[in-house]
């Protein structure tokens, strides 16, 4: 794979990343509302950047802020913000979530995550790869209690976990005062079993709006829905 992904508005460097530009984390910046227009974003363990800057090419927001642990991650996210168009809006810290809740100042209208989600123990010879992908370095209750502690009374979390994770982690974030208003279900295509779900959560208990997108009607040919949520970023859509 080329370490250069290229996008229609930037490009996205990857070679010193563990987890390289996946579906999800494409479908987390396009499906990610940003109806209540928010000044200030957050994304939980950017890796490459690519939700920051998608959500930076989809709104005005005036501070989009990242954090990541991951030393050559870090270095990497920084370079493809500051090669973006929206570098004097982007930043990313070199930090650990615990280190956040500790030094914040004002809480953020939005908050993105694509956690790691691997709870099995997986080896596929990278540690930093694997480390990227497994729960262990962000666990999901880890992740709840930190935005309940950083988000806005008024604030959204949108956040793409395994469809068999969903009730386990709704069942968490009711802990911590986070419902869901919106989940959308997602499937690789029509016959094939509910594989990720897309959760926006937020403090106030309002319904929740339930729907499916199905990705492709058949191999490399994809679902107007998918086609019209992706359009934006993709060369070839």
């Amino acid at each position: 794979m080329s370490s250069a992904f290229k996008f229609k508005k930037f490009t996205v460097n990857q070679d010193k990343c563990a987890m390289k530009i996946g579906t999800d984390g494409v479908l987390l910046g396009a499906w990610t509302s940003l109806e209540a227009a928010p000044n200030t974003v957050l994304d939980i363990g950017a890796g490459t950047g690519i939700i920051a800057l998608m959500l930076a090419q989809r709104c005005n927001a005036g501070s989009i802020e990242a954090i990541e642990i991951d030393d050559a991650a870090y270095e990497q996210c920084v370079e493809n913000f500051e090669a973006s168009p929206w570098g004097d809006r982007l930043y990313c810290f070199h930090a650990g979530l615990d280190e956040l809740v500790d030094e914040i100042d004002e809480p953020y209208d939005l908050i993105v995550s694509n956690p790691p989600f691997y709870t099995e123990e997986v080896s596929s010879g990278d540690t930093a790869r694997d480390l990227a992908r497994q729960n262990s370095s962000l666990p999901f209750e880890e992740l709840l209690e930190a935005v309940s502690q950083l988000l806005a009374p008024n604030g959204h979390f949108s956040v793409i976990i395994p469809h068999k994770e969903e009730s386990k982690f709704l069942e968490m974030a009711r802990i911590y005062k986070l419902y869901p208003n919106r989940i959308t279900h997602v499937k690789g295509n029509a016959s094939a079993p509910i594989k990720r779900s897309l959760l926006e959560l937020c403090f106030k208990k309002e319904g929740t709006v339930t729907n499916e997108l199905t990705i492709e009607t058949e191999r490399h040919t994809y679902t107007e829905a998918y086609k019209s949520l992706v359009s934006s970023f993709y060369l070839k859509m």
